[in-house]
């Protein structure tokens, strides 16, 4: 099978069940912003390091690029059709569960964080801005066309686990993040 099939050279895509869009589609916009995302992910969990204590963060990481493959089916099923993933309300619980269980192994914020720390850290603070773009993209659609709801708060709280988890990992490796100082909000 070949990896291109030449079916896009006009400028257009298809959706889940066939039907042809531009490739400048709000759905598309949409789904290709969590495509992005979930290549951020990927590439801040290339920095992170190898051994059994980093096991929880790869296991999770590795959930949420699925749900995120999901989302994006979800996006490119048109209306009335059905979707083969949904994303259900457990898939924000458990993104919740993980904020706060790791959250309460940080210290409290007294600044804002300004991203950096290692380059895994670094990683997963761009993924949360690919992420609240992937949302602010949803929600455009969602002003049109039917998108599950939970789509949208899922995307929320995926950039929320994701501030989470690069302030988990610059922790863990001992690396300290760069802070917006009073003297700084000037």
């Amino acid at each position: 099978m070949k990896i291109y099939t030449k079916s896009g050279d006009k400028g257009e895509t298809s959706l889940v069940y066939g039907m042809r869009v531009p490739k400048y589609d709000p759905r598309v916009e949409a789904y290709g912003t969590c495509d992005e995302a979930n290549s951020a992910i990927g590439l801040a969990l290339s920095h992170v390091p190898q051994g059994e204590e980093w096991q929880e963060l790869f296991s999770v990481c590795h959930i949420v690029q699925t749900k995120l493959f999901h989302i994006g089916a979800e996006l490119a099923t048109p209306a009335g059709k059905e979707v083969g993933w949904k994303i259900e309300e457990s898939d924000v619980e458990l993104l919740e569960k993980l904020i706060d269980k790791w959250d309460a192994e940080l210290p409290t914020l007294k600044n804002f964080v300004l991203p950096g720390g290692c380059p895994a850290g670094a990683g997963f603070h761009f993924a949360r801005t690919v992420a609240r773009r992937a949302e602010r993209k949803a929600i455009a659609v969602a002003e049109h066309l039917e998108v599950n709801p939970t789509v949208i708060r899922y995307l929320n709280r995926l950039s929320d686990f994701l501030f989470v988890a690069a302030r988990y990992v610059n922790q863990k490796v001992g690396k300290t993040e760069p802070t917006l100082h009073q003297d700084d909000k000037k």
